[in-house]
């Protein structure tokens, strides 16, 4: 079975368990998507949502975040982890969306990559999530379970999206990654995961080489 009939059972299967999954991150505006998903770094996406109800009220525009008191702000973030470097990054991002792009999130990979504390995966997860492009988001669920399933040998992000490009028709990868989040957190876990009710096992290569030993 090549790579691409194994992403394409992999998409029957997970469309059948999460046909209207949605990212965990709850935001109102782009930008509070952008701040959500760089305190989720390093965390989890159930402590950010409880962060940024207080956050989201306490700066309600992207103009409070871009003003807002370094010091002050890293307190509020704190719960999340590496506050000091998060606070810092979301009023540098405010700014420079103020600044350079009129207060609106930009649309392109390189001009969101141009912000303080963006990466690829924030950048896809915006690409896909707000303007509905197709966007391959590889979070630590999306490249362990590509991983099992045999799509890819790689673990860095940057790679692992290179590799699912290649496999996933465009209109789904930003949903199928949401998927394998979910998938992920109920099935396919990093510890113990549950092979053997798992609905990918007829074809995940892991399972399949496990069986053998």
């Amino acid at each position: 079975m090549t790579k691409k009939e194994i992403a394409a059972l992999a998409a029957e299967e997970l469309e059948k368990l999460y046909p209207d999954v949605e990212c965990s991150l709850v935001y109102d505006k782009p930008y509070e998507l952008m701040i959500a998903t760089r305190l989720a770094a390093q965390c989890t996406d159930a402590r950010v949502n409880i962060v940024t109800e207080t956050l989201f009220k306490k700066y309600p525009t992207l103009e409070a975040f871009a003003n807002a008191d370094l010091a002050e702000l890293e307190q509020d973030v704190k719960p999340c982890g590496f506050y000091k470097t998060k606070a810092k990054s979301i009023i540098e991002m405010s700014q420079k969306l103020i600044s350079d792009f009129g207060g609106e999130v930009p649309d392109t990979m390189e001009e969101l990559l141009s912000l303080s504390g963006v990466g690829r995966k924030t950048a896809n997860l915006i690409l896909g999530d707000v303007f509905g492009k197709p966007a391959v988001v590889t979070d630590t669920h999306c490249i362990r379970i590509t991983g099992r399933l045999g799509l890819t040998k790689n673990t860095e992000p940057a790679k692992v999206e290179k590799d699912l490009v290649k496999l996933l028709p465009p209109e789904i990868s930003n949903h199928f990654c949401h998927q394998t989040v979910q998938f992920g957190r109920d099935i396919c876990r990093a510890r113990s995961p549950k092979c053997g009710e798992c609905p990918l096992n007829y074809f995940c290569r892991d399972y399949a080489g496990n069986n053998k030993k």
